[in-house]
């Protein structure tokens, strides 16, 4: 049978995280590599799948290989494959008191730490009213996350998460770029993070 997942897929592009999280369930799947000068992903077959042409876009044919349908945004792909696969041990379960963080977390990824990167690297004219935007300033956010991992190892505590994949993916591109602000606080964190098995292997260099 066809494996479950297909990762439409560029190195340098957000799904490189979605790769990582495939690694971590031992899931089989498929890779479609996109060629971003050439503008595969703005091309109308893969426009039918994402309307936004944006990677990652991850097909789920379902447990029996029956199904296409298409998981947009990291965090939606996230929240999605963690379930499909609990044996990975990736996701609290659903009601447990864990899941509440778990799920702020992937979230707060999006929701918080890119924007307010992005107000960083290109900044407004005049700083927008507090009341404007759902994002706290890019030192705060980071603030938050250190506070996360007090007294961690992990986010959520002693065990590693699809929350740590979100949040440490971004962390550690961050890092690599020579845009996270004291990088020696998150060192211990990226350091576990680079040492797993499956991380080696989505990012073998």
């Amino acid at each position: 049978m066809a494996a479950r997942f297909v990762l439409h897929h560029h190195p340098q592009s957000r799904a490189q995280r979605i790769k990582w999280l495939l690694e971590e369930t031992g899931a089989d799947y498929e890779i479609v590599l996109h060629d971003l000068e050439g503008g595969t992903h703005k091309r109308p077959d893969f426009l039918k799948l994402n309307p936004d042409g944006k990677l990652p876009t991850l097909i789920d044919r379902g447990p029996d290989g029956t199904a296409e349908v298409a998981v947009t945004e990291s965090a939606a792909i996230v929240i999605h494959v963690a379930d499909c696969c609990p044996e990975a041990g990736l996701a609290p379960a659903p009601g447990s008191v864990e899941r509440g963080p778990y799920l702020t977390w992937i979230t707060y990824a999006a929701a918080a730490l890119e924007p307010a990167f992005s107000d960083v690297m290109f900044p407004r004219a005049e700083p927008a009213p507090a009341r404007a935007v759902g994002w706290p300033p890019f030192d705060k956010a980071l603030e938050r996350v250190l506070g996360g991992l007090t007294p961690g190892p992990w986010l959520v505590g002693d065990r590693f998460t699809a929350a740590d994949l979100m949040i440490g993916a971004l962390l550690g591109w961050l890092n690599a770029w020579g845009k996270l602000p004291e990088p020696d606080r998150f060192t211990p964190y990226l350091d576990r993070i680079a040492a797993r098995p499956a991380y080696r292997r989505a990012y073998p260099g």
